[in-house]
């Protein structure tokens, strides 16, 4: 037993501290008593009363993982973990639009133009919002700037234009204070709002140090709460992984921890003056590290009782689909939890490209909502939803007597199956090619980003020896062919891997098959637990999770998060694929939304190893391109060059598409690289001047086993 004091975000304990607490520096300290390990499930868990008011609640905290430093509150982060419920939050109104889980997800952008030219801005804005947008955002680093919001505004109220717009401030308290007078929202990054310009140094505090920077940001950030108050604005406390200050990365770490904390010391702010009219928003350009931050953010504001709405973003997302999936993954992700009121696609495209897709995105969230898509319920036990652990299903191994070798049927790093037509087989070369397989002197084989397995419905006759042909060359190189039950009954495929339904497998009829043929297992996830008992008894090469599409109360997310917490729970370590099939004339980014959201999803949390996407009108390129963004997104398998370029806004000081496709012409080639274009205005560090006026390359650092270039304009 131990008693100390310990801040409201109760993640600043440390496993395993049971004599003297180790606390986070805080201005809202409670004062606790009896912290005690007692036993929940299958592990024992910090227990906290809050001796200030005995009648509170207790807050149960948990590792975030097994072995895991950090405590989090053991209140889920959503409404519902077997269906998508939205999350109840207050209404926060931006000029005449009121954000909250009472009105629609609404969606918004940024304007691209120099602020400082008001007709092109107001001209863009008009764009914008003849597109159907709900809000739009200005960036405003200066005087200047700040002088002409006034006659934006002014001009777009006389073209009877009422869109509400925000204005995005760094650096510059005086200047939110400016424009605070005429904008409906101020967005403020608590990383440089008040702290100094990161240098990227470790610094050390004690308690009154600490204090005294929490003092300082108070009484700078003060005047602009008071000033909101009196004129009625929003404000959106929008931290960014990529600015955190000093002080918390040195606190907290550069982590999603960090990223809540740093939020959270401007809202007990808001708080303390009684103003309430904000959201938060926990923007990374990482799917994965955004996922956690903002589900950490609200399972601590559950534990507060706060119900702030939450703006979704995915920051320098990019550009095509390689943006539109990132932002599908991690807004998607949310989403389908019932997380988000207001949302922005990021892509390095004009402002007025980035309002279809993020609206075709804020659709599914709000139908999947609407009809509570979900599943019966379950208890949820394995999944781990603050920090990433990925399942890894056990790869095919070599079977003693087999004459191919199946283990390169499955990539370990994420797997990209697709589905071939005999159409395809009747061109070998071209299908080789196709599959991104390498040719020489004709033959295919398997390069970084060449398909892993392929899925053939039906199975050439028997007599055409040249289409078998082609399938046996793949086989030779450890690729695999799967193909349906009836298919390799009456026309049988030698060393082909065998599709079979859970009806099938209790019927018996895989029997018929040659002893040792390598079976897959199709499951649609909501089946009863009797029936998924069969697959004990099976020694399955990989499961495909495949839930129809038009299917409209069944959720795909959570029947495979059911899935796999039966096969957690029954120490089934089979690979699972996510496989999708979309209807005819699927639009390109309703299909890259969805397969971001429903197979992303779940990736991001570890829960998978490939995708399989069939689409029968889409381009074969298409589809396997979108297979491998879909793997590399979730940050599984890198196989091609990553930008990550300057969102696109007023800041950005070029023309960001031009820069952005000459620098993809020269650096495509590199996969494994991430190509990061910055703007030294948007830079959020100093930097030496480099000698070369147009660019300096500059090795920033290694993350996620890759190179990571900055590009300085």
């Amino acid at each position: 037993m131990a008693s100390g004091a310990v801040p409201s975000s109760f993640t600043g304990l440390k496993n395993g501290d049971h004599h003297g607490l180790r606390f986070a520096k805080s201005p809202e300290f409670v004062k606790v008593s009896n912290l005690q390990r007692v036993k929940f499930r299958r592990a024992k868990v910090n227990m906290i009363r809050n001796s200030q008011n005995p009648g509170s609640e207790t807050a149960e905290l948990e590792p975030a993982s097994e072995g895991s430093p950090l405590l989090v509150p053991r209140q889920k982060y959503c409404e519902s973990i077997h269906k998508t419920i939205r999350r109840k939050t207050r209404t926060v109104m931006v000029g005449n639009v009121a954000l909250g889980s009472e009105h629609r997800i609404r969606i918004q952008t940024m304007t691209t133009t120099d602020t400082k030219d008001v007709s092109a801005t107001v001209e863009q804005v008009m764009r914008i919002a003849d597109q159907g947008a709900d809000i739009v955002r200005i960036t405003v680093q200066g005087k200047k700037e700040a002088d002409a919001c006034f006659e934006i505004k002014n001009s777009l109220v006389q073209k009877n234009y009422n869109i509400p717009l925000v204005a995005d401030i760094h650096f510059a308290p005086p200047i939110a204070l400016r424009v605070s007078e005429c904008f409906d929202k101020i967005r403020v990054n608590p990383g440089n709002f008040a702290d100094r310009r990161a240098q990227f140094e470790k610094l050390e505090y004690d308690e009154d140090d600490y204090q005294k920077e929490l003092e300082h940001i108070e009484q700078v950030f003060t005047p602009l709460v008071e000033k909101c108050k009196k004129y009625g604005r929003a404000m959106r406390i929008g931290t960014n992984h990529g600015s955190l200050s000093d002080r918390i990365m040195s606190y907290y770490g550069d982590s999603p921890r960090g990223m809540v904390e740093s939020a959270f010391e401007y809202a007990r702010i808001c708080r303390k003056l009684d103003f309430h009219n904000f959201v938060f928003s926990m923007k990374a350009s990482n799917p994965v590290i955004m996922v956690q931050a903002y589900r950490l953010l609200v399972a601590e504001m559950n534990v507060l009782g706060w119900d702030y709405p939450l703006h979704l973003g995915v920051t320098e997302a990019g550009e095509g689909e390689d943006g539109r999936m990132k932002s599908a993954i991690g807004i998607g992700t949310l989403l389908m939890d019932g997380l988000g009121d207001t949302i922005r696609v990021s892509l390095t495209e004009a402002p007025e490209e980035e309002i279809d897709p993020c609206r075709r995105l804020a659709n599914l969230g709000m139908r999947a909502a609407e009809l509570q898509q979900g599943v019966e319920p379950f208890e949820e036990k394995n999944r781990r939803y603050f920090d990433f652990q990925r399942r890894t299903g056990h790869l095919p191994v070599q079977k003693e007597g087999e004459e191919v070798d199946y283990r390169g049927v499955l990539h370990r790093d994420g797997s990209v199956l697709m589905s071939v037509s005999l159409d395809q087989l009747k061109a070998p070369e071209l299908l080789y090619k196709s599959l991104a397989a390498k040719l020489v002197i004709g033959m295919p084989f398997k390069d970084l980003a060449t398909v892993d397995s392929i899925l053939l419905r039906e199975l050439p006759p028997s007599d055409d020896k040249d289409a078998r042909l082609a399938l046996q060359r793949l086989i030779d190189v450890s690729m695999g062919v799967i193909t349906p039950l009836s298919e390799q009954l009456t026309k049988p495929m030698p060393y082909a891997m065998v599709l079979v339904t859970l009806k099938e497998l209790s019927s018996g009829a895989h029997k018929l098959l040659p002893e040792g043929t390598r079976l897959v297992v199709s499951v649609r996830g909501d089946e009863t637990q009797e029936e998924l008992e069969i697959l004990k008894s099976v020694d399955a090469t990989m499961i495909l999770h495949n839930l129809p599409y038009a299917e409209k109360k069944t959720s795909r997310v959570h029947a495979a998060r059911r899935l796999f917490e039966y096969l957690a729970e029954n120490s089934l370590d089979f690979p699972v694929i996510h496989h999708m099939e979309f209807p005819n004339q699927i639009h390109r980014d309703d299909l890259v939304i969805s397969a971001g959201t429903s197979a992303g999803g779940l990736l991001v949390d570890g829960l998978g190893d490939g995708i399989l996407l069939e689409a029968p009108d889409q381009d074969f390129e298409f589809l396997r391109n979108t297979s491998f963004n879909l793997l590399q997104g979730c940050r599984m398998r890198n196989t091609k060059t990553e930008y990550v370029s300057c969102p696109s806004c007023g800041r950005t000081l070029f023309d960001l598409q031009e820069i952005s496709a000459q620098i993809r012409e020269k650096t495509s080639h590199l996969p494994g690289v991430s190509v990061i274009t910055k703007s030294l205005r948007h830079l959020c560090c100093t930097l030496k001047q480099y000698n070369n006026p147009n660019f300096s390359l500059f090795f920033f650092r290694q993350q996620y086993n890759s190179l990571v270039i900055l590009l300085l304009l």
